[in-house]
């Protein structure tokens, strides 16, 4: 080879560029790139890009293949173990990825607009819940009922200073504290401090995600494909911190009202002063009002996608929790003044409050399902998971999971205050009902399991025979069939999931039903209905509710430990981190205390990286995604211009896009717009193993092109031992797609595709002059 030749060959191989994207887990650039030498080329310590040490220089890889860069993300979602205090939000973000589980909207633009319209406003009562259960613990149970009650007030030593001298000692002081109404102004902190929190949280994420600013490009015509390629889609700074203002607003309301009402009532029933029954009534009056324009603001129309919007809502952002912490501090001290002869009795008005709450949710969870079902119907999707009820489901699921989080928590904190005295009315009936449903919701949860495990079981029977099939002429290994049959049968259970949700969805809305009519029931002559019930019912529900709130406080450790292990070990983040991974990658569009999304930093990164290489050199570029890495590559593939789209391959393995992705996202990754994708991009070539739980092929019809899906692979590479495979080949299921010769075969073919290879030297010839 002379000169001339060399330096077209260093030309043409730095002009071939392989960006791969990690998945689910995590990894380091020295293992994506198989050399522990690597240089950072554009990044920071949260998300960069990396090349080996020999390929930073331009012109100096002396191997074969294309240039390969890393884009580790892992940063994004992974860090030390306090972030594990974001799953305590799993309700908000559950909730908020029920608004991207949307059926396709051809068409029903309205219909659309008033799907995302109810998923805001459940995602609202999850926060007015949450707040009013942190209400329900310090206000009621601690400076309402302990602080009032003699036995708890001897029992416990720190609330001294807000009991009354009869209660703590002979001879004891009343201190400033001791009235009922200045003790919920000092309890009122706790949930104040929450809300604090949460906004401080939201805020602060926002600063490391939602400000960095998307490639701008022009969409060109819409093609009838994902909204994936709108230029404001990964930029929601206004719609969070609008949502953000509204849901500070109302829940600092809901703490006010837990101050003001105790209050309210006593002036109005006991005849206190006129001067304080009309203050009482302009607050009560200023609330509902303020409260009605956080609804408003939470009901205006949500996200803008169809342009980057810069715009930010700034009085709107400060003046409305502003006014509503306002609200507050003037209820604290409409509480706090000195009213003669007001003791704290029984229990404070949370049954009325819990009880409207739960059946607003269920009314809420119906119309979805209405909405949800007219979109289906327009454009009925058959692999759409539960015919396009996903996104009501699982509006249910995070509904019931806050109040089941309630009533477990507050049980759990009457327990510890009363002990065993019983003397205590404890919290609101509807929360005790609710923490009894547990035992239930786990043994049908045990049953499906079990059903599962058998079906598993048979499945794995039958691949035997297939696996047997399959390797003609091959001494038999049973131990080695059993095991690579096992990793097939267990790789459907990612299949199974509607089944689950669906028999979850079912339970948790016949046992809401049956804990709302067993509140109703006890709640209004507790008596009479102990009378009426049996006594072995009557045991049966003591047992279930005493059970349930144990169970309650055990997942909630359990929980934080799991978190924490998540955060620190690689294994249990890569079990763990599916799900989790899955819903922080969608935007914050209905809750704004959901934890951040990692793809508005990861898009743009990726996006800005494609479009000023391409532009820069005007090279080939493979993007290379595994595992949810592929999805962030197709997302990236989206927001690149129509003219870069179609000048880059497409490389997806172990890719969920269809398998997952399709089925509960059908708005944004259905049929229509994977083939869309497809016809955008210059190529796209998809690996897939039979053994991989996650990934799967993402059946887009050919079209007189290429078959994208090119599958499944061998796994093992080899059933028994070879020459090639001298030791016996692991199963590799979600793993190491890299390591198989078909990978390096597949890429080498979509380069070709890209552009054909530089035609051979023709005969010399020397031009007439």
């Amino acid at each position: 080879m002379d000169r001339a030749q060399a330096r077209r060959s260093a030309r043409r191989r730095d002009a071939e560029l392989e960006l791969l994207v990690h998945g689910v887990g995590g990894t380091t650039p020295g293992q994506m790139l198989g050399d522990p030498h690597t240089v950072r080329v554009t990044g920071d310590d949260t998300a960069a890009v990396f090349r080996r040490a020999e390929d930073a220089g331009a012109g100096k890889d002396p191997r074969h293949g294309p240039v390969q860069e890393a884009y580790v993300w892992c940063n994004l979602t992974s860090g030390d173990s306090s972030r594990a205090l974001w799953l305590l939000l799993l309700p908000f973000m559950v909730v908020n990825l029920a608004h991207w589980m949307r059926p396709a909207a051809a068409g029903r633009h309205r219909t659309a607009r008033l799907y995302g319209l109810l998923v805001r406003l459940a995602a609202l009562s999850l926060t007015v819940l949450l707040v009013a259960a942190a209400c329900e613990v310090a206000l009621d149970l601690v400076a309402w009922q302990c602080a009032g009650v003699p036995s708890c007030a001897r029992r416990h030593s720190w609330p001294a200073f807000l009991t009354p001298p009869a209660f703590t000692a002979p001879g004891g002081h009343a201190t400033w504290w001791s009235p009922p109404g200045r003790r919920l102004a000092l309890a009122a902190l706790v949930p104040t401090a929450l809300t604090v929190l949460l906004w401080y949280l939201s805020r602060r994420t926002w600063s490391a995600y939602e400000s960095h600013r998307p490639f701008s490009h022009d969409p060109g015509p819409d093609p009838g494909g994902s909204a994936l390629t709108r230029p404001g889609f990964w930029y929601g700074r206004r719609l969070v911190a609008r949502l953000r203002a509204a849901h500070t607003a109302a829940a600092l309301l809901t703490v006010a009202v837990a101050v003001a009402a105790p209050a309210a009532g006593f002036d109005h029933r006991h005849g206190g002063p006129a001067a304080l029954d009309v203050l009482g009534r302009l607050l009560t009056s200023a609330l509902a009002a303020w409260a009605a324009v956080a609804v408003g603001v939470v009901c205006r129309r949500g996200r803008t996608e169809n342009r980057l919007d810069e715009r930010l809502d700034r009085h709107l952002v400060r003046l409305l929790p502003l006014g509503a912490l306002a609200l507050l501090v003037l209820t604290v001290v409409y509480a706090g003044w000195a009213r003669p002869g007001w003791r704290s009795t029984g229990r404070l008005p949370g049954d009325l409050a819990f009880g409207a709450l739960m059946p607003a949710q269920g009314l809420l969870v119906v119309a979805l399902a209405v909405v949800a079902g007219c979109l289906h119907r327009r454009s009925p999707d058959p692999r759409a998971c539960m015919r396009g009820q996903g996104g009501p489901a699982v509006v249910l699921l995070a509904c019931a999971l806050g109040g089941v989080l309630s009533g477990g928590v507050a049980q759990r904190v009457a327990g510890w205050l009363d002990g065993t005295h019983a003397a205590l009315p404890g919290p609101p009936v509807l929360l005790t009902w609710q923490a009894s449903t547990v035992p239930p919701v786990l043994a049908v949860l045990l049953l499906l399991a079990a059903r599962l495990g058998l079906g598993t079981a048979r499945l794995a029977r039958a691949e035997r025979d297939r696996i047997r099939h399959e390797h003609p002429g091959e001494p038999e290994d049973p131990g080695r069939t059993r095991d690579i049959a096992r990793a097939r049968a267990m790789a459907t259970l990612t299949d199974r999931a509607p089944l689950v949700v669906a028999v979850l969805t079912a339970t948790t809305l016949l046992l809401g039903a049956a804990a709302l009519a067993g509140a109703l029931a006890t709640g209004k002559t507790p008596d009479a209905a102990a009378r009426r019930t049996p006594d072995a019912v009557q045991a049966v529900a003591e047992t279930s509710q005493a059970l349930g709130s144990w169970l309650v406080g055990l997942g909630f450790v359990l929980f934080v430990t799991w978190g924490r292990r998540a955060y620190k070990d690689a294994s249990a983040r890569r079990t763990i981190g599916i799900l989790w991974d899955v819903g922080t990658f969608w935007p914050r569009a209905a809750h704004p205390f959901a934890p951040p999304c990692y793809a508005e930093r990861a898009v743009p990164d990726l996006t800005w990286r494609m479009a000023t290489w391409t532009r820069r050199t005007g090279g080939r570029l493979v993007l290379s995604g595994h595992s949810q890495g592929s999805v962030l590559a197709a997302a990236a593939a989206w927001q690149l211009p129509p003219s870069v789209r179609g000048r880059i391959a497409l490389l997806t393995y172990g890719c969920p896009l269809e398998r997952l992705y399709g089925r509960w996202f059908p708005a944004h990754f259905g049929p229509p717009a994977l083939a869309a994708l497809h016809r955008d991009v210059a190529c796209w070539g998809n690996l897939y193993r039979g053994t991989d739980p996650i990934g799967g092929p993402v059946r887009v019809p050919a079209d007189g092109t290429p078959e994208v899906d090119h599958g499944p692979l061998r796994d093992p590479l080899a059933y028994g031992r070879t020459p090639e495979h001298p030791l016996p080949a692991p199963v590799l299921g979600h793993c190491d797609y890299q390591a198989d010769p078909a990978f390096a075969r597949e890429r080498a073919r979509l380069l070709s595709r890209l552009r054909p290879e530089l035609p051979g030297p023709r005969p010399q010839r020397r031009a007439p002059r």
